[in-house]
């Protein structure tokens, strides 16, 4: 994974979560992508606090972090992983670690992951795109069951004879009354 060129989308894709809500990839993730060391990384975030709010890089939560490790195979603290809460990048905080990371990898592989961004989030428009065409879908269906049900009771009320009811009165008979 020398040249940027031969990193495929679909690797960048791999290492994108979601977490908030949101679209992110983690500094360790984004780190290895740059070429740089995760140190080395949050130590550009942290001098250059001002270009990173809060919508484009976040600390994970302890929770949150344990969801992570326990969905993943990650290295515990006892033999040598993590000693701090990882970061997660928006597609945003990425490209702006890339500027200020200034390392020319960096560059070039912040291109690779905003196509990444972009094309999940293409993945997501269209998933949403489809749940409302089988929302839809379920209700026309709804709708031709409830009619269905009401043809069927009126062919039911149809096929069923009519109840004789005793007739009132008096009847004329033809023999002789005596």
């Amino acid at each position: 994974m020398t040249k940027p060129d031969l990193v495929p989308i679909e690797y960048v894709e791999q290492r994108i979560l979601e977490l908030r809500g949101t679209k992110v990839i983690l500094d360790s993730d984004l780190a290895e992508l740059y070429g740089v060391e995760t140190k080395r990384l949050n130590e550009q975030v942290k001098r250059n606090s001002e270009r990173f709010p809060s919508d484009f890089v976040f600390q994970l939560t302890q929770e949150e972090f344990e969801n992570l490790k326990s969905q993943s195979a990650t290295s515990s603290r006892t033999h040598g992983g993590r000693r701090t809460l990882p970061y997660a990048f928006t597609e945003h905080g990425a490209i702006m670690a890339a500027n200020v990371l200034n390392a020319q990898r960096a560059i070039e592989m912040s291109v690779f992951v905003v196509r990444a961004f972009v094309r999940l989030r293409g993945i997501l428009s269209s998933q949403v795109e489809m749940l409302r065409k089988l929302e839809e879908l379920e209700d026309k269906v709804g709708e031709h069951d409830e009619a269905l049900r009401s043809i069927v009771e009126a062919i039911r009320q149809l096929m069923t004879p009519p109840q004789r009811t005793p007739r009132i009165g008096f009847t004329a008979s033809d023999g002789d009354e005596s």
